[in-house]
């Protein structure tokens, strides 16, 4: 016999689900778990995930997925979304990218390259303009701004850094600035 609260709880993954089956028929592409702390968008594709290959299923994606765990994250807290700039080939209505985020609710967003960023830039500009500092503003790489309050930080381009030892030091250090917010309650 199912309680008040499975009931509740079920219902509250019809609407997840009911959303994100929209999203997805309307071009979203997103992977992983919807249900976590952390988005990662990612706007440039890797030949293989052009190929069809999940989101950040490469050398990216592994080290991402390495930086997070430690950072305390769990394994399966992160989901993946495809944000390529505007203008670009699948590029998303900014409503839709708002909706998507609204949709997904993360703590925490991740720009791994500038084409996200730029598709986050367009969907937020009028929260992002108020924002104190230029840089904030233009979601520049390494600051962490609060955006409908949710963590962003864009790295610029991740997946180009793991090449250069340096580089890869420096997204480590940006994402140290983003650890695990802990549970609300």
């Amino acid at each position: 016999m199912a309680t008040e609260r499975d009931r509740r709880r079920e219902a509250y993954v019809g609407k997840a689900r009911a959303e994100l089956s929209s999203l997805a028929a309307r071009g979203v592409r997103m992977g992983g778990n919807a249900f976590s702390a952390v988005v990662l968008a990612k706007g440039e594709l890797s030949p293989e995930e052009r190929n069809g290959a999940e989101l950040l299923s490469g050398p990216d994606g592994v080290a991402l997925r390495k930086s997070l765990s430690r950072l305390g994250y769990e394994p399966e807290d992160w989901c993946t979304l495809f944000l390529p700039a505007p203008g670009s080939a699948g590029a998303l209505d900014a409503s839709v990218v708002r909706e998507t985020l609204a949709a997904l609710d993360p703590a925490t967003l991740v720009c791994c390259d500038d084409a996200a960023a730029q598709a986050v830039r367009d969907a937020f500009a009028d929260n992002l303009a108020s924002l104190q500092s230029l840089p904030e503003a233009m979601l520049e790489p390494g600051y962490v701004v609060y955006v409908r309050g949710v963590r962003v930080l864009a790295l610029g381009g991740f997946a180009a850094a793991l090449g250069d030892q340096r580089q890869k030091q420096v997204m480590w250090a940006w994402l140290k600035q983003i650890p695990p917010l802990g549970e609300p309650f």
